[in-house]
């Protein structure tokens, strides 16, 4: 995807790929209005921690640089009504409330008339925007490290460059290694209910010419028994003290990796830390019954059945060997020493 940005600023518009179209189709969203970024992460249109985190602060940018008021006080009434908005569109990653955050900080800060706050709130989502590739191949080349030539890699879901704004994290790991010549292949789950793995990193994958495989969530403990996985490389919507949390499934692929002495490692950037929370204090979105009952909106199951559908599952720390991030590969005892230091998000 080097060629293009999943998401991009053209003044006043925001273009991203309609995720959900992938792979038979490639087509792009353009938006003028806040609301309708909302309403494209809201249904996954856009997803992916920290592309979800930058589609945010665009959104604030769409307000601030469509906005009529004159006046600054006026402005920024505007652009904190836009960021409550976001913020209830999906609760789980913390990318979303983290950049949501920084630029509605940004414009409070910016001195001067409604005018410098446009272009402030603008240049900041510019700016994260830049910082999010930045920061990915940081990742990627710190991750690359420990995967080894010859080494298979199992991901789960996507968090490839499209679930960025370019190059991924736990495939900005793979990626990063592929081209540093490593003989590597990949085995891919498929991602029940939504797909991400099946549709997204496959086609993220075939793209790249990286030899990948495709199996279903349930086939992971067989590749293990059959020592067909050397590592593990997934990424987060959120890392509290205690546990990453990230896409339904993850935590059963980290149990079976812990009892077949595979290295289960998390991809991620700062800005998915929030250590200053455990547990139990995160909300685990529960999604529509839709998604479990059809395939590809076709029904699977009988009218009427119960049906649970959490988007997200909790690994402990003690299934993970390390968190692969922009300054290095963390062990996650480091996590107490950073949580003492203010990163992480307040909410």
């Amino acid at each position: 995807m080097s060629h293009m940005r999943t998401i991009e600023w053209k003044d006043g518009l925001v273009i991203t790929i309609d995720q959900i179209k992938l792979p038979s189709e490639t087509s792009f969203l353009k938006m003028k209005e806040c609301r309708r970024v909302a309403a494209a992460i809201k249904n996954m249109k856009i997803r992916g921690a920290p592309l979800i985190g930058v589609a945010a602060a665009y959104g604030l940018a769409l307000t601030a640089y469509h906005s009529k008021a004159e006046k600054r006080e006026d402005l920024i009434k505007e652009i904190e009504q836009s960021a409550e908005m976001l913020r209830k569109t999906r609760p789980t990653a913390v990318n979303l409330f983290w950049a949501v955050n920084r630029v509605v900080e940004k414009a409070h800060k910016t001195l001067g008339n409604a005018e410098a706050v446009v272009k402030a709130v603008v240049d900041e989502a510019q700016k994260m925007a830049d910082e999010d590739v930045q920061v990915n191949r940081d990742i990627g080349g710190n991750g690359a490290e420990l995967i080894e030539d010859g080494d298979t890699v199992l991901t789960h879901c996507n968090a490839g460059s499209l679930a960025t704004v370019d190059y991924g994290t736990a495939l900005g790991v793979i990626r990063a290694a592929w081209e540093q010549g490593k003989r590597i292949s990949v085995i891919a789950t498929e991602t029940r209910p939504k797909l991400q793995g099946a549709r997204l990193t496959m086609y993220e994958l075939k793209r790249e010419g990286i030899p990948a495989t495709l199996i279903t969530d349930g086939m992971v403990g067989y590749v293990m028994s059959k020592q067909l996985v050397n590592k593990v490389v997934v990424g987060a919507d959120r890392i509290v003290r205690d546990a990453v949390i990230n896409k339904i499934g993850t935590y059963s692929v980290a149990v079976l990796a812990r009892e077949h002495g595979v290295p289960f490692y998390v991809a991620a950037p700062l800005s998915t830390f929030d250590l200053t929370h455990t547990s139990k204090d995160a909300v685990i979105e529960k999604r529509s019954p839709e998604e479990v009952t059809h395939f590809s909106s076709k029904r699977t199951a009988p009218e009427g059945v119960n049906v649970l559908n959490p988007s997200f599952d909790f690994t402990p720390m003690k299934y993970v060997r390390g968190i692969i991030c922009e300054t290095g590969v963390l062990p996650p005892t480091e996590l107490k020493k950073l949580s003492a230091t203010k990163r992480g998000f307040k909410s």
